[in-house]
């Protein structure tokens, strides 16, 4: 199986797929080299200063956000655009760390982007395969030592994770034109949201349930707003000050 070119096009240009090949060879490393509490610690150290951010906690955050739009994005795009398996597996992916003129010029590169399909009737086993690859395999080890180096907490990692996933399904497959092809998206995103197991993410919950929280209105918007449970803290390394639109420290009734 191969992507066509309409389909490549989108995959490696609005969500950044490409070769391992073209990675870029001073900025990147086998996904599971980050493993290492050393050399995890070591990029988080690099990439401090270049980022801007005051702590390694911040920069932790920052990183996972990043990686989460790359993995997430790829991977489940594919599986329910266009019903295409990739797999985002520890041994498959490098995690780029590009970072120039104070934004993120990473990539997603994979050693093998060859798709996979599934035999008739086994859609759902083909998916959970996809989901337990990306999430269990490969974001639940990294964010843990993510966590245990850096010192923050693996919820807000999480977050990161769960909040691109929403963007992905309610943004961007939204407006796929053709009805079908939407509605097998809509169904992925109930699916991973309120029936996905637990173990699919290597957790005792399914992060994407437990951070889906109500849309809360907000004076002078049309559309409501999806807060946050946790902060990422984008705030304390952006001048000026910035704050994501789904920070928790701007829903109504918080102080900022």
């Amino acid at each position: 199986m191969t992507f066509s070119l309409e389909q490549w096009a989108q995959l490696s240009g609005g969500l950044l797929l490409t070769t391992a090949t073209q990675a870029d060879p001073a900025r990147s490393l086998p996904a599971a080299t980050l493993l290492d509490d050393a050399c995890c610690e070591q990029l988080l150290r690099t990439l401090t200063p270049t980022i801007g951010s005051p702590s390694l906690a911040i920069t932790a955050s920052f990183l996972a956000k990043r990686v989460s739009f790359l993995t997430t994005g790829a991977c489940l795009y594919a599986m329910s655009a266009y019903d295409q398996g990739l797999r985002l597996s520890l041994d498959n992916a490098l995690i780029e760390y590009g970072h120039d003129d104070g934004r993120w010029t990473s990539k997603m590169p994979l050693h093998n982007i060859s798709p996979f399909g599934y035999q008739p009737g086994e859609r759902e086993m083909w998916r959970a395969e996809i989901v337990t690859i990306l999430f269990e395999g490969l974001l639940a080890p990294l964010w843990q030592t993510f966590s245990r180096v850096a010192g923050i907490s693996a919820q807000i990692l999480w977050e990161n994770s769960a909040v691109r996933v929403y963007s992905l399904y309610e943004r961007r497959m939204a407006k796929i034109d053709d009805e079908f092809i939407r509605k097998r998206c809509e169904t992925d995103f109930f699916w991973l949201c309120e029936q996905a197991e637990p173990a699919l993410f290597g957790l005792d919950i399914n992060p994407l349930r437990h951070f889906r929280r109500p849309v809360t209105a907000v004076e002078g918007q049309d559309c409501g707003v999806r807060f946050r449970r946790t902060c990422c803290f984008y705030y304390k390394a952006s001048t000026p000050v910035e704050y994501c639109s789904t920070c928790p420290l701007l829903k109504p009734g918080k102080n900022a």
